[in-house]
């Protein structure tokens, strides 16, 4: 049989599904990316609709393909990346009787604060999932204490990537890292934790089967494959969630290795050879597979700092932008902040925003510019929640850095790596060189690369650092070093300084006692 010449990743996004089409080297030949909505039916819930998921999924695979000019048969596999902690009810027809509760929904903080203050320890300590209304686990509890009727009607609770390999295969599956992320399965035995699930108030039966990464799912139906412009017989690999995919994809599989990613939130990890926590549960610790774990944490404030600046402070770059068609509202944004030097002449941002998880793991955190003066202009509001971001990012890194050891390599990845400054900004923040794949979509190549492995057709999953074409490092500045080393001693300590009054402003927020 001839040799395929490419591979073709699926990434399940938090906003978006993207299909990116490689060369076996890593060279993209074709990508195709897919937006779809999210829906805030009550202050605080976060909702996306599986079937416009799916479609979206499906037509981003079709364009890929069909925009390479290829022919299909010369695609060896589809591998599968996924964004973790989503939840969807489903019922004995397999069809989705709930929306898709994704990782932002915050409905469920009584339940975590609850959990966390009575069982959460023991329960965070064998699951290596933080308790926050970000995993499914508290969102579970919800749904049982106030009698979520899709809850009580359902025979499986699925994350996404199980949703649409139920649709496509008939299969109720899950990876190793997908069903770590739900804080029901217990990293030590790679099986469904007892006390998690009676937490939750479901059944073993109730979820999907967990499985390896190099798990093959085939068979696509003809109507289907005819949708995807695929063969019938292509093998899907089931791959992980996107993290430790991003680490894979960008080459941070060594001890020391930590890579940085920024998509609308972020994330710093790190992989390890056996899984670690402790009882500050400051990080979360995932199974990826039997022998090999990956630590580190999650914000909630990457790029939709960037985003909500661009709503907010950028009404006039945008119109600029639209006007004028060179370059996007975000490329004009940056170009202010450039011209600010490193600091933003004393102004620091808390980019809370949306709550936050790693590592203060605290859903009534909220954002807050300190100190702001009449000097200060939309530049320097620009330049400190970029800073704001990377400061947080530094944080999560020292509580990662206690149980991991101190990082030799950095490496950056996801949508943020795009942009020079934030890349320059998080070289001279955390003073290590920075490297930087050429091609931004980490997750959707440590896919492909599963993909790859699983069909025998590369020899290991570190094999891959040969094929990551990358391009130039970023150098730290050692003068803007010193100087946010001396900043981020104050920022870090305005969360503890504000956090009394966190929480009585997030109950005003969602309307508790109205």
């Amino acid at each position: 049989m001839p040799t395929k010449n490419y591979v073709l990743a699926l990434d399940i996004g938090t906003t978006s599904a993207k299909a990116v089409l490689f060369q076996k080297s890593g060279i993209v030949v074709a990508e195709h990316e897919n937006a779809y909505p999210v829906h805030h039916p009550h202050p605080a819930w976060v909702e996306q609709d599986p079937h416009e998921i799916e479609q979206a999924a499906i037509e981003a695979i079709s364009t890929a393909v069909l925009k390479s000019g290829i022919d299909h048969h010369d695609i060896s596999c589809v591998g599968i990346s996924s964004a973790m902690h989503s939840l969807i009810c489903m019922n004995e027809q397999h069809e989705a009787i709930s929306p898709s509760i994704t990782w932002a929904d915050g409905r469920s903080v009584d339940q975590a604060n609850h959990l966390k203050e009575f069982a959460g320890k023991d329960i965070y300590l064998k699951t290596g999932t933080p308790i926050h209304p970000m995993s499914p686990l508290p969102k579970l509890i919800w749904m049982k204490e106030t009698g979520y009727q899709p809850y009580l009607q359902a025979a499986k609770f699925v994350s996404i990537k199980e949703y649409l390999l139920v649709k496509w295969f008939g299969t109720y599956k899950v990876d190793y890292a997908v069903a770590s992320a739900s804080g029901l399965f217990n990293i030590h035995t790679f099986d469904w934790e007892s006390s998690a699930l009676l937490a939750a108030g479901i059944t073993r039966d109730q979820l999907s089967e967990p499985v390896p990464s190099t798990t093959v799912c085939q068979g696509l139906s003809s109507q289907l494959a005819a949708q995807l412009s695929l063969p019938q017989d292509i093998p899907f690999v089931i791959g992980s969630s996107d993290g430790p995919l991003a680490n894979l994809g960008i080459g941070a599989i060594n001890p020391g290795d930590v890579a940085i990613t920024i998509g609308t939130s972020g994330a710093i990890r790190q992989m390890s050879a056996k899984p670690e926590t402790d009882e500050l549960q400051e990080i979360f610790c995932y199974g990826v597979t039997k022998d090999l774990w990956i630590m580190g944490g999650p914000t909630n404030n990457g790029g939709i700092v960037f985003q909500w600046m661009k709503d907010v402070l950028g009404e006039a770059e945008v119109e600029r932008s639209l006007a004028s068609g060179s370059g996007s509202a975000y490329d004009l944004l940056t170009n202010l902040a450039t011209d600010v030097q490193p600091g933003a002449d004393g102004l620091l941002f808390l980019p809370f925003l949306n709550g936050e998880r790693a590592p203060y793991w605290d859903a009534d955190a909220r954002g807050s510019f300190i100190g702001l003066t009449l000097a200060h202009r939309k530049q320097h509001m620009i330049r400190a929640g970029l800073e704001g971001v990377i400061f947080s990012m530094y944080s999560i890194g020292e509580a990662l850095e206690r149980l991991a050891g101190k990082p030799s390599n950095l490496f950056a990845s996801g949508g943020f790596a795009r942009s020079s400054l934030w890349l320059q900004i998080v070289a001279d923040i955390f003073g290590r060189e920075v490297h930087v794949p050429v091609s931004h979509q980490s997750s959707a190549w440590g896919a492909a690369w599963f993909g790859l492995y699983a069909l025998g057709d590369v020899p290991s999953l570190a094999a891959i650092k040969e094929d990551i074409p990358m391009k130039e490092s970023y150098i730290p500045n050692s003068v803007n070093h010193e100087l946010y080393l001396q900043l981020y001693k104050t920022y870090s300590e305005l969360y503890f300084s504000l956090k009394p009054h966190f929480r009585s402003l997030s109950a005003l927020q969602r309307g508790v006692g109205r």
